[in-house]
Parts: C-alpha cells; structure tokens; sequence
C-alpha cells in the first residue's frame, strides 16, 4: 500500500488549520492543545518543540510520549470514513485527532471530547 501524502506533510502546516477551524467556531488554541496533549502525550513545551522541528504528521504520531489508551473509544466517521473501521495505524491516529477537533469545533464540553 503506498504511502498517503499526508503522512509526510509537517504537522506544523496542520495545526494552524485545527486552531482555526476551533476559532471558527468560538473555540480556543489553547483547547486544541488540550486535545493534542490528551491525545498524544506531549507537554506543552513538547509540543512547541515538534512544531518549530517541522515534524512529518507520521513523526509526530510514531514520537507520542504515550498515546492516550481512551483513544479507542474514538468512533464516528469523519471525511466519510468510519474511524473504527481504518485497518492503518497512522491513518487511525490522524483521524482520531481529526474527530477530537470536530467534537471541539461543534461546542462540546471538554470533558466529552475528552472521554473524561
């Protein structure tokens, strides 16, 4: 299977697009990195670090400090794929985090789009 193009994209040409879809809607950066960091495990100043070192989206996800293990619990369709049903584990992960912004963006609580 060939690789998506995606994966070699830096996650620094990503997130300024999750902030701005959560602004857009009357969220904050600030909960984007929440999410993130729920769902990755980076600290704040990890973050920022992957950032500024233009990670591959692919690098960001395969350097997490700890995948956050309620990630399974992720499920809906997104971009007219049923997250639960991407066999590719990069892909899952892209997904689950394209979710958590949905979620975001459509004003749920925190606490629900954390699983909390």
């Amino acid at each position: 299977m060939a690789k998506h193009r995606i994966y070699s994209m830096s996650f620094a040409k990503v997130y300024p697009l999750l902030v701005a879809k959560a602004e857009k809607k009357g969220r904050t950066k600030a909960e984007v990195d929440e999410v993130i960091r729920w769902l990755t495990g980076y600290s704040r100043k990890a973050l920022e670090s992957q950032l500024k070192k233009q990670t591959s989206y692919e690098e960001f996800f395969a350097q997490a400090p700890r995948m956050n293990p309620l990630r399974g619990t992720i499920t809906g369709v997104i971009c007219g794929v049923r997250i639960e049903t991407i066999e590719e584990p990069t892909m899952r992960e892209i997904r689950y985090l394209d979710k958590l912004i949905d979620d975001l963006a459509k004003g749920k609580a925190m606490e629900k789009v954390l699983r909390a």
